[in-house]
Formats: C-alpha cells, structure tokens, sequence
C-alpha cells in the first residue's frame, strides 16, 4: 500500500435528478440507494481500503453535511473533513483538496472521486487505479477513467481518444459534455469515444500547475492559505476563499484544455448512479422486470421502479415504464422515459408547496 496515495471523496451535492429520495437535508450520498445496509458514501470509503491508508482519506463535503460524514465514516479524523462553506462545483473543491494534501505530502498522488458512484468490479477497480497512480507520480499526466459505453445515454459526458495499442492510457482527442441522442449514437457507433466517469488520477503537482496555468484565479485563492491549511485558521481560511472562487467545474476549467490529459479504459462495473433510471439499470428485477425496494402487491404492472419506506404497501396496477419513489413527505410516480423532469418537478414543489418538500 502506497503512503504516497490519498483519495478525495467528493460529497458536497444535492442529487437532485434522485428527488424525492434525494433531498437538500440528506442527500443521496449518505442514503443506502441500493438496500445493502451501505451508504453511497460508506460504499465509496470502503472501495479504497486495499488501495491507500485509512488516514489518507479525504472527504470534501458542504459544511452542513459535517455531522452526516462523522457519523458514517467515524474513522475519520476532523483534519480529513474539509467543509465547504458554499457549493462552487469541482474546481474549487479539488483545488482545496489539493493544496491541502500537498503541503501535508509534496509527493502525494490524489485519487478524486465522486461519493455516489457504482462500481461492481471492485477488485479490477483496485488494479486500474493502482496502474493509474503508477503513471500519475512517473509522468507529468492527468488521467480520468473512461467507461466503454453500452448505450447512447444522453446524461454521461464523451471523451473521444487517439487508440495507440502499445499504450494503456491513451491520449485524449476531446472532451463532449452531454451530448443529444443523436450525436451520443454517432460516438458509440465511432468506436472512439467513452465515457468519462468523473474519477481522477494525478500528481498532486501537476494538478497544481494545471491550476496556475488554466485557473490562475482559484489558484492564488488557495496559495494564500499555504500557512493555514492543516492549522486551527483553516476553516476561517476557507470560508474567505470560497467566496472569492467561481462556480466551474474541473472538466471545463482545467481537463477540455490541457494537453496532458489522457485517459485509461475501465471495465469496472461503473454506474453514476445518478438517476432513476440508472438504478433501475443496475438493479435485479422481478419475473416482470420490476425493480423493487420496499413493500409491493403489483398486478398487470412491468418494467417499473418501485422505491418505498418498507413501512409503507404499495398496490399498483397496470403500470409500464414508471418510477413509484416515496421519502419524508413527498411521493412522485413518473414516466421512466420522462425522469428528466424530475428537476422540474423538484423546482416545482419548492416554489408551490417551500422548501420543506425538497
């Protein structure tokens, strides 16, 4: 096990494509979304126990989430806990996390990863980030895992890469951020493109100066911390410095425009979990290819999703192709062809019914 490697577990969102289940108070990542007596998060944390130490483990989180973390991953230490006072998607939580790693170990090499990802293979997820690490601390490279893609999904990001066969990680060509349906047939059909799955490998120094070159303005922000991080002043540090950062994400601030990124394909079981649809997609299902959690009498009712408090009996009939999800106070059925309206719905029931719905 390598000293040398710490991973950054990103666990500041809101999961709102996940609503109701996933709610602003509690969200996805801290919910046991596949009924497994694990959460998101726990599940996350526990990918990486053969991979780097326990103390190597960073999560990054909302600070309103702090309780949440401690009480899920209680080995963890407050130093490891790093709470962002406002949300600014990737780029300003990956830079604190970094700066901070790197003046507690100059040579570290990060892992980055989302807290609410699937990941089936885990021990050939354990090799392929060890192989990525390895490459990460010879060469000056940024690396993300790409998944070959099974379908033309519309809610994934596209990388397309130069093939050299001599070489595992391979050169990336471009970076397409949720492309129609149209276009994501035209990348499958190619051959030349995969997912990007939002995992990232890299020298904690070359993120660094990826930063200085791309995000001059998140850099300085946090290099004005370089006395305070891992000290008593940090968290009044931070909550100055996140205000002075701008909302953007790591993908279009630093990754669409260095020309060190590459990326390695992964066969690992990877789901980003980030949708009904996605569930019901990696879930075992019925005789009728119902998807259920939860307490169901079904008559004439397939190809349905079906998550439920197991103190509540639910009795559907006739249904196709929806998703029956009840948490707290709210409970939506959708059309599962239809769930990108969820958000919608989410905004919805906040200005019509406040925010105690969502």
């Amino acid at each position: 096990m390598d000293q040398n490697t710490y991973v950054v577990i990103m666990a500041g969102g809101i999961g709102s494509r996940f609503w109701p289940f996933s709610r602003t108070n509690y969200p996805k990542q801290f919910h046991d979304v596949l009924g497994i007596g694990e959460s998101m998060l726990q599940m996350t944390a526990n990918r990486f126990k053969n991979i780097c130490p326990p103390e190597n483990i960073f999560v990054v989180t909302n600070k309103d989430y702090e309780s949440l973390v401690k009480e899920q991953l209680p080995q963890l230490k407050d130093n490891q806990i790093l709470l962002e006072p406002i949300g600014r998607n990737t780029a300003p939580c990956i830079a604190y996390a970094s700066y901070k790693i790197s003046q507690l170990n100059p040579d570290a090499n990060l892992v980055v990863t989302p807290s609410d990802h699937v990941v089936l293979k885990e021990d050939v997820f354990t090799n392929v980030i060890t192989e990525a690490v390895e490459a990460a601390a010879k060469d000056d490279v940024l690396i993300t895992l790409g998944i070959t893609p099974s379908r033309p999904d519309t809610g994934y990001g596209y990388i397309q890469y130069i093939d050299d066969p001599s070489q595992n990680l391979k050169k990336v060509k471009t970076f397409t951020e949720k492309p129609n349906l149209e276009l994501a047939q035209m990348f499958l059909d190619s051959g030349e493109f995969v997912w990007n799955s939002g995992i990232f490998i890299w020298n904690a120094q070359s993120i660094i100066r990826a930063f200085r070159q791309y995000l001059p303005e998140i850099s300085e922000v946090f290099e004005e911390g370089s006395t305070s991080f891992n000290t008593l002043s940090e968290k009044d540090f931070i909550s100055n410095a996140y205000s002075h950062c701008g909302n953007i994400s790591i993908d279009y601030g630093i990754m669409e425009k260095v020309d060190n990124v590459y990326v390695l394909l992964s066969d690992i079981g990877w789901s980003d979990l980030g949708t009904w649809k996605s569930l019901y997609t990696i879930s075992q299902k019925d005789e009728n290819q119902n998807v259920v959690d939860g307490q169901a009498i079904l008559y004439d009712t397939k190809d349905c999703i079906i998550k439920t408090p197991k103190n509540r009996l639910v009795v559907a009939q006739g249904l196709e192709d929806y998703i029956i999800a009840e948490y707290d106070n709210v409970l939506m059925i959708c059309k599962k062809d239809e769930e990108q309206k969820v958000k919608e719905f989410m905004a919805d029931a906040k200005a019509s019914k406040g925010a105690n719905y969502i």
